[in-house]
């Protein structure tokens, strides 16, 4: 999916995320984490195989986590993408 307009998903409430998405030329991840530490490999992970599941190669991801789940994090993320792309959801592929 080709990132189009700036979108956000999420809240900075405890144990969610806020997913912002921005367009630019190259794929770039930004995570801020409360919890970096302890799980910041996981949750690179989380993002960089949600966002190749949906075929985005470049955008700007910016992420403020604030301890969210690994379930809550795809779900973001996919909401973020679906928001900033033009184009339409491939639903079976989003399960």
């Amino acid at each position: 999916m080709k990132i189009t307009q700036t979108a956000l998903a999420g809240t900075l409430e405890s144990s969610d995320l806020l997913v912002k998405i921005e367009p630019s030329e190259q794929l770039e991840i930004v995570i801020n984490s409360d919890v970096n530490k302890q799980f910041g490999k996981q949750i690179r992970h989380v993002v960089e195989s949600t966002l190749a599941s949906l075929n985005v190669n470049n955008g700007l991801i910016i992420i403020d986590d604030k301890g969210a789940l690994d379930c809550v994090i795809t779900a973001r993320i996919q909401s973020a993408v679906l928001r900033a792309s033009k184009d339409k959801a491939q639903w079976s592929e989003l399960l």
